[in-house]
């Protein structure tokens, strides 16, 4: 599961570059090859490839990154239903 890094804080003390990200925390096609066959490959987007994810890894066989962003809209919109809803019969009492 890779994180966005916010890049507003690429060059500050604590990450000198993207690159140096990339190195020590990027998740690239080594890192996977360690991880179990049947490992999924996660992020919540927008990604900043060549930063957290490789591209070739971003687009590989074992990401599920598109669907998990497509459902993510998906919750996104009933929890927000649900929520209305809660509004509404509120408003009735």
């Amino acid at each position: 599961m890779g994180l966005r890094i916010q890049n507003e804080r690429i060059g500050s003390p604590l990450m000198a570059s993207s690159s140096e990200y990339f190195k020590n925390y990027g998740i690239t096609p080594e890192r996977v090859a360690k991880a179990k066959p049947d490992a999924l490959v996660m992020h919540p987007g927008p990604m900043n490839r060549g930063v957290e994810i490789a591209s070739s890894v971003a687009d590989g066989n074992q990401s599920v990154i598109l669907k998990q962003v497509n459902n993510g809209i998906a919750v996104r919109m009933a929890v927000l239903s649900m929520a209305m809803q809660g509004q509404r019969d509120f408003q009735h009492i």
